[in-house]
C-alpha cells in the first residue's frame, strides 16, 4: 500500500485528477461548480477559502522545508558559490518571464492584465522534476541544477505574493504584521529553549502568522514560512531535494515526513478548486501566460547562466548548450503555484480563467525540452 501511495505522490497524480475532474466539472455543469467552490460550508467557510487560505499554508509550508535543508551547510545552495549559476538563472527565470509578459501585453493585451505579471515567474518543482527525470535520465546533473533554480524560483515567487498579490479591494493594514513578528519572536525562543516539538511552533507560531498575514490583507497561505526556518534541524544536512533522511528526527524533518503525504494528497483538492476553467475562456491572458513561462524564461535561464559562466561561475559538468535549453524549456512548467496566482492576481474571473489556462498549457513545455535532448547532433557550448 506504501509502495502504490509513493507511486501516486511521485507521478502527481492526485493533482493531475484534480485538474481533470474540475475542467469536467466546471465545462459540464458550470453552475454547480461555481456553487460547490463558493458556497459556505462548515463554519461558514467555503471550500475555496479551506483549500487556497488554510490548506495551501501546508503546501508552501513544505516548500519552506526544502528551501531552509537547502541553505544549510550540506545542502544545494551551501555554500554559496556552489550555487551562484542556478541563482543567476533564477534571476534570469524571473525576469524574462515578467519583462516578456509586460512587453507582449503592451503588443495585444489591455492595461487591466498587467497585474498578472507575477504569474509566469514560477516553476512547479514536482512536475519539473518529474519531466527532468524522463528527459535527462536518473542522476543527471541537470536535474539539480534544475532543482536548485526551481526552488530558489519558488522562495521568490513567495515573496512576490506576499508584497503584490493582496486583495486589490482590502489595502494592506501594517499594523497587524505585529502578530507576524510576535510568531517569529515566539519560535525564536521556542527554538532558544529547545523546544523538540514541532507542534507548539506550528500551533502557536502558525496561528499567530496566520492570522496577522490575513488581518494585514496579506495571503495568509504564506503563514508557515515564517515558522518553518525556526524549527530546529541537524547542524549539517546530508539529503538533497525530495529526498528523505531516516535518520534526521529533528522536528524540521519530522514536520516534513508527517505533513507530506496529506500535502500531496491534498493536491486533488487544489486542482479541483483551481483548474476549473472553460475550455472557451483562452483569451489574451492565456497567450501571456504561456509565452511567458515558455519563451521567457527559457531565455532569462539560458542567458543568466551563460552569463554567469562567463563571470567565473560554471555550469556543472555534464550541462552544455543544449541541457541548459532543456533546463530552461522544463522550468517553464508553472502549473501549480502559477495556478495559484492566477486565482489571486485577477478579480474578473474571465480573466483569471484565461491566465489559468495558460499556467495548465505550460505542461506542454516537456515536448520541446524532450526534443531539444533527442536532436542528434549536440549543440556546442559552455560544459
Amino acid at each position: 500500500m506504501n509502495k502504490q501511495l509513493n507511486l501516486l505522490r511521485e507521478f502527481s497524480v492526485p493533482l493531475a485528477a484534480g485538474v481533470i475532474a474540475a475542467l469536467f466539472w466546471a465545462n459540464l455543469a458550470p453552475e454547480q461548480y461555481h456553487h460547490f467552490l463558493h458556497d459556505p460550508l462548515l463554519a461558514g467557510l467555503s471550500v475555496h477559502f479551506v483549500t487556497n487560505d488554510l490548506f495551501m499554508a501546508f503546501f508552501f509550508g513544505i516548500a519552506a522545508v526544502e528551501i531552509t535543508q537547502s541553505c544549510l551547510p550540506g545542502g544545494d545552495l551551501h555554500p554559496l558559490r556552489r550555487a551562484v549559476n542556478p541563482l543567476l538563472a533564477t534571476v534570469g527565470g524571473i525576469l524574462g518571464p515578467v519583462a516578456l509578459y509586460l512587453f507582449l501585453n503592451g503588443l495585444f493585451g489591455e492595461p487591466s492584465l498587467y497585474r498578472g505579471w507575477g504569474i509566469p515567474t514560477a516553476t512547479d518543482i514536482a512536475l519539473a522534476w518529474l519531466a527532468a527525470r524522463f528527459i535527462f535520465g536518473r542522476g543527471h546533473p541537470a536535474i539539480s541544477f534544475l532543482l536548485l533554480l526551481a526552488i530558489t524560483d519558488d522562495a521568490v515567487g513567495l515573496l512576490i505574493i506576499a508584497l503584490f498579490y493582496g486583495d486589490p479591494l482590502a489595502p494592506v493594514q501594517p499594523a497587524w504584521l505585529v502578530l507576524c513578528g510576535a510568531a517569529v519572536a515566539l519560535c525564536y525562543l521556542l527554538r532558544r529553549l529547545r523546544v523538540n516539538s514541532y507542534w507548539p511552533y506550528l500551533v502557536f507560531g502558525g496561528a499567530l502568522s496566520w492570522f496577522g498575514l490575513h488581518e494585514a490583507h496579506l495571503h495568509p497561505a504564506l503563514a508557515l514560512t515564517l515558522v518553518v526556518p525556526f524549527l530546529p534541524h541537524p547542524p549539517v544536512e546530508k539529503r538533497h531535494m525530495f529526498d528523505m533522511d531516516p535518520n534526521d528526527l529533528t522536528p524540521l524533518s519530522r514536520f516534513e515526513h508527517d505533513w507530506k503525504l496529506f500535502v500531496d494528497l491534498g493536491l486533488f483538492v487544489f486542482g479541483l478548486v483551481n483548474a476549473g476553467v472553460a475550455f472557451s475562456s483562452v483569451g489574451p491572458a492565456t497567450w501571456l501566460v504561456l509565452l511567458s513561462l515558455i519563451c521567457g524564461k527559457t531565455t532569462g535561464i539560458v542567458g543568466f547562466a551563460l552569463l554567469g559562466s562567463k563571470l567565473g561561475f560554471p555550469l556543472p559538468i555534464g550541462v552544455g548548450l543544449r541541457e541548459l535549453f532543456a533546463t530552461g524549456l522544463i522550468a517553464g512548467i508553472g502549473f501549480t503555484v502559477a495556478l495559484f496566482v492566477a486565482g489571486e492576481a485577477f478579480s474578473d474571473p474571465a480573466a483569471s480563467s484565461a491566465a489559468k489556462m495558460g499556467a495548465m498549457l505550460s505542461l506542454f513545455a516537456f515536448f520541446p525540452a524532450a526534443l531539444v535532448m533527442k536532436l542528434r547532433r549536440p549543440m556546442q557550448g559552455t560544459s
